[in-house]
């Protein structure tokens, strides 16, 4: 009788560990089990830890509640303005409602990602070329508009969208690579020219200073000859100007009357005499 109860004690709990094991679930620290009873959804989404189900009746499926970083495929289409492009973008989404995932959508990560390639597309269509190439924020904006409008419907929320790759044709790279150089020419003349601008009226100021100051003219002179000769050139070919003929000959005159025989050729001669021997000092 003894071995009998034994027996039956055993069995029970053999039994007990058996159904124990069947009915016993761990939900990770990232996870929700959603559990359905007969096919019903039953109670609220398990919390993180251990937890029992019915073995027979009971079916758990358990949800990851991390955010997913899903990449969108290169979607190719023609934007607004007739140019034909290439854009691939990132989607970032996580679950918020596990029984939602689990029964309003048969598998909310590929409805996700095709909702995110047919917005993507959209998008191409009714942008610019330069709204893809540099104003992307405000076209994210809107992809993520229209990505999580349905996707509330999924228990999913969209975190950020973000459009990573515009892919353009070659012809249109080449195009916009003279825009760019025929734009940065156009520049480059007009600095040159309010340059060229400044330079004449500072120019016009100077000669009417030395107009005022004839000496200032050939102290520029010298300062020029100056800077020609520190090149160590062989040949220095030097330009006289009338002005300085005339400032040589009154300087001769007010330091030695000439004789009254003197003629025009002469005072010319020895004015350059003078201009040869000052420029060899």
């Amino acid at each position: 009788m003894l071995q009998e109860v034994v027996a039956a004690v055993l069995a029970a709990g053999a039994a007990g560990l058996v159904y124990l094991g069947a009915a016993a679930r761990v939900v990770k620290q990232f996870e929700r089990g959603v559990v359905f009873r007969l096919g019903r959804l039953h109670g609220e989404a398990r919390r993180p830890g251990f937890t029992m189900i019915v073995p027979a009746a009971d079916r758990m499926r358990k949800v990851n509640m991390q955010i997913v970083t899903m990449p969108v495929p290169a979607q190719e289409g023609i934007t607004r303005d007739n140019v034909t492009v290439r854009v691939d973008a990132v989607v970032y989404f996580k679950v918020v409602d596990p029984g939602a995932a689990v029964i309003n959508v048969e598998d909310y990560r590929f409805a996700v990602s095709q909702m995110a390639q047919t917005s993507l597309r959209s998008i191409i269509g009714k942008s610019e070329l330069d709204d893809l190439l540099s104003n992307r924020e405000k076209l994210n904006q809107g992809l993520e508009l229209m990505i999580d409008s349905p996707a509330v419907e999924w228990g999913v929320t969209i975190d950020r969208v973000e459009i990573k790759d515009v892919s353009l044709p070659d012809t249109m790279k080449r195009s916009m690579a003279r825009q760019a150089e025929a734009d940065r020419e156009r520049r480059a003349r007009l600095i040159n020219a309010d340059a060229e601008y400044q330079a004449s009226k500072k120019l016009a100021q100077a000669a009417h200073q030395m107009a005022d100051t004839p000496s200032a003219l050939q102290l520029r002179l010298l300062q020029t000859v100056m800077a020609v000769a520190a090149e160590k050139n062989s040949t220095l070919v030097l330009p006289i100007p009338v002005e300085l003929l005339r400032f040589l000959e009154r300087g001769r005159e007010e330091d030695r009357p000439p004789p009254a025989e003197d003629t025009t050729v002469d005072k010319t001669e020895r004015a350059m005499e003078d201009l040869r021997r000052a420029v060899e000092q």
